[in-house]
């Protein structure tokens, strides 16, 4: 990491992955060409699951090449406009007006960056777990229903188990 006064540690990565909405999985296809797709994530314990359709451009990729590396982007800010009253103090006050204009070009954020081998789930109790751990992040609101949906969908939901290698977390507060 070229900023390294800007990494964290490994639990502040799992809190960032923890918290994201979405992740993007990047993948390498068999003619070697990346490819990027955004996945719905649940991190259990050192490995995160998501899931999909057993066929498609992922699966192919994932087939071919299960080294995986998925990317978490946790809290966002960025600067309001330029206020030209501060900025007309920032001149008056002999600050450089450089440096204050060039801070407010930039990006407070947090995230994470999970490097993994992809695993497809072939237990049936372990898919279902995957699923109830993605269930209950994205939709907990219908979880009495969710043995209706893992009757009707199980056999055509792919669940796949991504094993965490490396973990890394940034952060420009």
């Amino acid at each position: 990491m070229r900023r390294s006064d800007r990494q964290r540690d490994e639990a502040f990565a799992k809190q960032i992955i923890d918290q994201a909405d979405y992740a993007v999985l990047a993948l390498t296809e068999p003619d070697g060409q990346p490819y990027g797709v955004p996945v719905s994530t649940v991190r259990h314990g050192n490995c995160i699951y998501v899931h999909g359709s057993y066929e498609g451009r992922k699966m192919v990729a994932l087939r071919t090449n299960p080294n995986v590396c998925l990317t978490f982007v946790g809290d966002v800010t960025v600067p309001p406009p330029i206020d030209p009253v501060e900025l007309q103090r920032v001149k008056q006050a002999g600050e450089s007006v450089g440096r204050y204009v060039s801070q407010q070009f930039t990006t407070a954020y947090a995230s994470a960056i999970a490097f993994g081998k992809a695993v497809i789930v072939e237990d049936e109790a372990e898919k279902v777990l995957g699923l109830r751990l993605l269930s209950e992040k994205y939709t907990p609101g219908n979880m009495e229903y969710f043995h209706l949906a893992i009757a009707a969908s199980l056999d055509v939901t792919c669940v796949i188990r991504i094993d965490l290698q490396q973990l890394t977390g940034k952060e420009k507060p």
